[in-house]
């Protein structure tokens, strides 16, 4: 099959969203969660960052359990840290519905620790996915596609909020996509997280992506529920 004949097959997947509460209100996260599903939002995407793999700090799982009872909608936890392992029990408990971690924080302890991690998560009952950055080629996560129930695709380097979203980010998902078509996997969730905006996710969703991080398009935007439905248009 060729990527062309995928990109295609890929109109037949719902498109997700999934605004980031990184652009949110710390100082009124519960009226934010509230308005997002009133607004019509997918899933609640919460950006861990530990100040070592990235630079910033942003919220652990006590942010994540605060917010669980708030919603109903899954919660996305997209973990830019480090010795990702050591953290996967605390947002299980706190109860994340899929946890993403990156495969580059992974490679720098071993080989096999990307591998052990997503499995860690299976384990406690939770949704599993590798990340990818801008500059780390998305083949080396196919060996771990059959254990993924999502890849997340950066469209911009992670730690900060508002960049612009780096075009060669569409080849990324492309490759992706036709893999986890040709191995069988269809059905796996696609997401791309940087740079989302109305004039953009078109091109994403052509690329392969299903599931769409969007932060400054939905919190910038004067009417949420507008933002995300033109997001899905």
């Amino acid at each position: 099959m060729s990527v062309n004949e995928t990109i295609k097959g890929n109109y037949a997947m719902q498109t997700k969203i999934a605004p980031s509460i990184l652009s949110a209100d710390f100082s009124r996260m519960g009226e934010a969660v509230g308005n997002l599903e009133r607004a019509g939002a997918d899933l609640i995407h919460c950006d861990v960052m530990d100040g070592s793999f990235v630079e910033p700090i942003t919220f652990g799982g006590q942010m994540v359990k605060n917010i669980r009872p708030l919603t109903k909608l899954p919660l996305d936890v997209h973990l830019m840290i480090e010795h990702p392992k050591t953290q996967i029990k605390f947002f299980a408990d706190a109860g994340a519905d899929i946890i993403t971690v990156h495969c580059e924080a992974c490679a720098k302890i071993s080989p096999d620790y990307l591998a052990e991690t997503l499995q860690l998560i299976k384990s406690c009952g939770v949704k599993c996915g590798a990340v990818v950055n801008p500059s780390t080629d998305v083949q080396q996560i196919f060996p771990v596609l059959g254990i993924c129930d999502m890849v997340l695709v950066m469209s911009v380097f992670p730690g900060y909020g508002g960049q612009k979203f780096i075009p060669s980010a569409l080849e990324q998902l492309k490759k992706v996509r036709a893999r986890a078509d040709c191995v069988g996997r269809a059905d796996l969730d696609i997401e791309v997280d940087g740079g989302i905006t109305v004039q953009n996710a078109a091109a994403a969703r052509q690329a392969g992506a299903n599931v769409l991080v969007a932060g400054s398009a939905v919190f910038g935007a004067a009417d949420m529920a507008a933002a995300i439905a033109a997001l899905k248009a």
